[in-house]
Formats: C-alpha cells, sequence, structure tokens
C-alpha cells in the first residue's frame, strides 16, 4: 500500500493511467480526507472560555495521556488533489451504485495507522457478500474509473 504516492500531473501521460496508480491515489485521497480537522467554522453557537491550568505539568505543554494523537491537517495542495481523485468515483454509473460504495469505502486509509477503515471481510459481511467477490467488485469499480479517465483523456494519475 503506497498511501504517500505523490505523481506530479506533469510527468504522466494516458498510458501511465493504471489500476495501481489510481488505487494508490484513492487511497492517498482517502487518507487525506480522514486527516482534515473535525473543528472549525460552522453554523454551531460558539462559546468563549478560559481554561485555567491546573497543573504545572500542564502550563509546560505536556497533556495527560488519553489525549487523542491528529494527523497533521492537510495544506491546499493535498486538498485539491483529494478532491480531484474523490470526483473519479463519479466515473463508476449510477446504476452500479454498489461497486461505488465499495471503491468508496475501501479508499478510506487511517491516517495514523496506515489501515484501511474498512479490510475485505468486514466490507463483505456488510453488503453480505463473500470477500472475494467483493475484492473482485472492487477490482472492476477500479477498472471503469481506468476506462473512464482514458476516455476522457484525462493525464490527471
Amino acid at each position: 500500500m503506497s498511501v504517500g504516492l505523490s505523481i506530479p500531473m506533469s510527468d504522466t501521460s494516458i498510458t501511465a493511467i493504471n489500476a495501481n496508480s489510481i488505487i494508490a491515489r484513492l487511497e492517498e485521497a482517502g487518507t487525506i480526507l480522514l486527516s482534515l480537522p473535525h473543528s472549525g467554522p460552522s453554523t454551531r453557537l460558539r462559546m468563549s472560555r478560559h481554561d485555567v491550568v491546573h497543573s504545572a505539568i500542564e502550563a509546560y505543554g505536556w497533556q495527560s495521556p488519553d489525549t487523542r494523537l491528529r494527523p497533521a491537517v492537510p495544506d491546499s495542495a493535498q486538498i485539491s488533489r483529494m478532491d480531484e481523485a474523490m470526483g473519479w468515483i463519479a466515473i463508476i454509473p449510477a446504476d452500479k451504485y454498489v461497486l461505488k460504495r465499495i471503491v468508496g469505502a475501501r479508499c478510506l486509509v487511517g491516517p495514523l495507522t496506515g489501515r484501511h477503515l474498512y479490510p475485505w471481510r468486514r466490507l463483505a459481511s456488510l453488503l453480505g457478500a463473500d470477500h472475494k467477490a467483493i475484492q473482485r467488485w472492487h477490482g472492476q469499480g477500479i477498472d471503469l474509473i481506468v476506462s473512464g479517465l482514458r476516455r476522457n483523456g484525462s493525464a490527471a494519475c
């Protein structure tokens, strides 16, 4: 799994679009999507609150061990690449919505662990199918994306 694959668009050609590069870009996009912060400007009511430092350890920046690690916030170029790659899922026809669900779920890779959020067997139990069938359907979805990108003449891999 090559989540950190970064291929500049100018260095690619239509012949470079293949299943492995599409999967790598989708997994990269899924990682970036899960790296986005869950907080920020929203329409819900904000309250201001001043926290008092209760111990000297907290004053020096130490945090309690129960705090969650967060990945680095992606920059604008990474978010643009994510938007482009996630848009490829729309190439799969609407009547093949199961393939869209499988490809979309399979691209979600945890940014801290590097593991898929939906392994093959979990997807199989969610959809009520065999895990080998899920793998085959994922391949069919990726093939539809590859053929759609080649047909459109896009060198955006």
